[in-house]
């Protein structure tokens, strides 16, 4: 039975690279020739610039919780923040503000591991009511 599964996955897994791979060989021939005048392109070569573009820009992230890599790595991060004292806090913050700036600690204030227990929110600016 999990034999049926393992060749039923590599079934799809290979109908979807031919789709795809048709898709962007079609999509590329209809658009790119007229908008950047560059040549049309066969099948393999669109898979080709597919299997680039996802090694290039991060297209064989896994999902790990719905998150993908980043998830894992905040959940990660959560937990080494919970465990380090108010003190141990300030000192690691002080040494990525150095190393970073402090805008890297303004970014996500009210989550995430850069909730440093500072719930204060910067004042709003003014309102020019003119």
């Amino acid at each position: 039975m999990k034999k049926f599964w393992i060749l039923k996955i590599i079934a799809f897994v290979l109908v979807a690279t031919v789709v795809v791979g048709g898709v962007v060989t079609l999509l590329w021939n209809w658009l790119m020739p007229h908008l950047f005048h560059l040549p049309e392109i066969s099948y393999w070569e669109a898979l080709g610039i597919l299997i680039l573009s996802k090694i290039l820009f991060g297209g064989f992230k896994g999902h790990r919780n719905g998150n993908g890599w980043r998830g894992a790595w905040r959940a990660r991060w959560e937990a080494k923040m919970a465990k380090m004292t108010p003190e141990e806090k300030e000192k690691f913050k002080a040494e990525w503000e150095k190393k970073c700036g402090p805008a890297m600690w303004q970014r996500n204030q009210d989550h995430g591991p850069w909730n440093w227990g500072n719930k204060q929110t910067p004042p709003n600016p003014p309102v020019n009511e003119g």
